[in-house]
C-alpha cells in the first residue's frame, strides 16, 4: 500500500487523540529509522527532528510522514544508508551531495557548515541536491536563531508538469522560510508554502476570481522556491532528462544566512523584535483567532505545552503508525508500559 503525505488545514490541533509523551515518541521513530535500514545516527537525527515538528504542533511535516518514507525506502526509491557530503566549498558557500537519501541529513549538514561560515564571514549560502524530502524548512530556519543570523530557506524539486495543466502546477511543494530571532518573545518564523492553498483548497476557483493578484504572487514565489532551491542546486528541468538512480531522490534544498550585526548590534536587534511582537499584540486578530502574533508564535506556545502534557497524535495520525508499526514488529508508544 502506497501512502500519500497528509495535508492538514493550518495544522490545526487535532479533536480526538492520545497524549504522547515527546521522550516515547522519539524512541519510537527512533526504532522505526533503525528497522528500515537507517543508520543509527541517522535514525536518531530522523526522530528528533519530526518529534521536534510534533511538538510545535506542525503534524504535517511530523511522524506521520514516517509512512510515506517507508513506503520509498522500502521501495527502493531512496537510500536508506546515505552518505552526505560536500562535494564543493568556499569560504562562504558549499554544496552538500544527498547521496539519494532522505534529505533532512544533507539539509541538517549543510545548516551546520552554513552556519559556521556565516558566523566566520558575515554570510552563508549552502545548496543540497539529490535527496528526497526535507521536511519543514523551519527545522533549518531555526537552527540559525541561537547564532544571531537572520535565515532564509527554500527548496525545490524536479517537476511533473504537462502542457494544459494549471498554472500553479510550476510551484507545487515549494517551501519557504525566514527566521529572526527575538529577546523575550518568541522568535520570528515564517514557514509556509506559497501555493497550499490552490492545490488543497475547495475554494480555489473562487480566490482566482477575487484576489487573481494574490494567485500570481503566490505562484510567483513558488517559481523563486523552484528557481533558488531547485536549479540553482542542479534540478534539471527538462522533460527528457533521465531520472536519478533513486527515483525519490529529485529533491534539492538552498539555505541563506547573514549575521546580524553586519547592521545592528544583535540586543538592539532583539529589544526591536520585543518592542513589534508587543505592538503586533495589541492589534485586532483575524476573526476566528484569540489573539494577532508573530508568526511562529503558537507552534511555540504548543512546544512548551506540549513537553508537560504530551504530543496529541489524532485518530489517523495514529492509525498510520500502528499500521506501519505492525508491519515492522514495532510496539507504538501507547502501547508499551514508560
Amino acid at each position: 500500500m502506497t501512502h500519500t503525505p497528509p495535508v492538514y488545514k493550518l495544522n490545526l490541533p487535532p479533536e480526538r487523540y492520545v497524549s504522547v509523551p515527546a521522550e516515547r515518541l522519539q524512541r519510537f521513530v527512533h526504532e522505526i529509522g533503525l528497522a528500515l535500514g537507517l543508520p543509527d545516527a541517522h535514525a536518531a537525527r530522523l526522530a528528533e527532528l519530526l518529534t521536534a515538528n510534533d511538538l510545535r504542533g506542525v503534524h504535517s511535516h511530523g511522524t506521520r510522514m514516517l509512512a510515506s518514507y517507508a513506503d520509498e525506502i522500502r521501495g527502493g526509491r531512496l537510500n536508506p544508508a546515505p552518505n552526505p557530503c560536500v562535494t564543493r566549498e568556499t569560504p562562504v558557500s558549499l554544496v552538500v551531495d544527498g547521496d539519494s537519501g532522505l534529505g533532512y541529513f544533507a539539509a541538517h549538514l549543510a545548516t551546520e557548515r552554513a552556519i559556521e561560515k556565516a558566523r566566520e564571514s558575515g554570510v552563508a549560502v549552502a545548496v543540497t541536491r539529490n535527496h528526497g524530502h526535507i521536511g519543514a524548512a523551519g527545522i533549518y530556519a531555526r537552527m540559525t536563531l541561537p547564532h544571531d543570523l537572520l535565515c532564509f530557506v527554500t527548496g525545490g524539486a524536479r517537476l511533473e508538469m504537462q502542457p494544459g495543466m494549471p498554472v500553479y502546477s510550476s510551484a507545487v511543494g515549494s517551501p519557504m522560510c525566514f527566521s529572526a530571532p527575538a529577546g523575550d518573545a518568541d522568535p520570528l518564523i515564517v514557514d509556509f508554502s506559497p501555493v497550499y492553498d490552490l492545490r488543497s483548497s475547495p475554494h480555489r476557483k473562487q480566490l482566482e476570481d477575487w484576489i487573481p493578484g494574490t494567485i500570481f504572487r503566490c505562484i510567483g514565489l513558488g517559481n523563486i522556491a523552484q528557481a533558488w532551491g531547485g536549479i540553482l542546486a542542479g534540478v534539471p528541468q527538462e522533460r527528457a532528462a533521465p531520472p536519478p538512480r533513486f527515483p525519490s531522490a529529485h529533491q534539492a534544498a538552498a539555505f541563506m544566512m547573514f549575521r546580524i550585526d553586519l547592521f545592528l548590534d544583535p540586543v538592539e536587534f532583539r529589544r526591536q523584535m520585543d518592542t513589534l511582537a508587543e505592538r503586533i499584540a495589541e492589534l485586532a486578530p483575524l476573526p476566528g483567532f484569540p489573539n494577532a502574533q508573530f508568526a511562529g508564535a503558537p507552534e511555540a506556545e504548543r512546544a512548551r505545552r506540549y513537553a508537560v502534557s504530551g504530543v496529541p497524535v489524532g485518530d489517523e495520525h495514529r492509525r498510520d503508525l500502528e499500521s506501519l508499526a505492525d508491519a515492522l514488529g514495532i510496539d507504538t508508544p501507547w502501547n508499551r508500559e514508560a
